[in-house]
């Protein structure tokens, strides 16, 4: 089955980079700067930032449905970051590079699946979820930290 890998909207976490550090804080939020090329994952472009790229870490709505698997965690967001668009069946070094943990949905936003995966595998984790057809959507996080990554939607 093929799927489709996306980030989350850069829209509502625009004007948040023009707040200065004590206003980012009342919001839960805090600015940093990339200091390495791994470990800074953008939430929106599905990449690593490089060292020197600023960034804000922030709570984010990941489940937002009415369910008891609302849910919410931080995230990195790289200023100016563009959405990326991946083909069907890419899964970037973002996610190939880290223990992921893939949570499966149904339409009512019931969880019915769940594994824990290295990234090289997350394709193939994926494409057996994606064989149910009770399986709407899946949200990747990244397991050792459980911040959420990326969603995975049919192809």
């Amino acid at each position: 089955m093929a799927f489709r890998l996306s980030g989350i909207d850069p829209a509502p976490f625009r004007a948040l980079f023009d707040l200065d550090d004590d206003a980012l804080s009342r919001l839960g939020a805090r600015r940093c700067i990339a200091d390495r090329d791994f470990g800074y994952p953008c939430r929106v472009s599905l990449e690593d930032a490089q060292p020197g790229a600023e960034l804000l870490l922030l709570p984010y709505r990941h489940q937002p449905a009415d369910s008891p698997y609302r849910a919410s965690g931080p995230v990195f967001v790289r200023r100016d970051a563009t959405p990326r668009v991946l083909a069907p069946g890419v899964v970037p070094p973002y996610v190939t590079r880290r223990l992921m943990s893939l949570r499966a949905y149904d339409a009512a936003h019931m969880m019915v699946d769940a594994t824990v995966c290295e990234g090289d595998e997350v394709a193939a984790g994926l494409g057996r979820m994606f064989d149910d057809g009770a399986v709407a959507y899946v949200h990747l996080h990244n397991a050792r930290r459980g911040c959420f990554s990326c969603v995975a939607h049919r192809a």
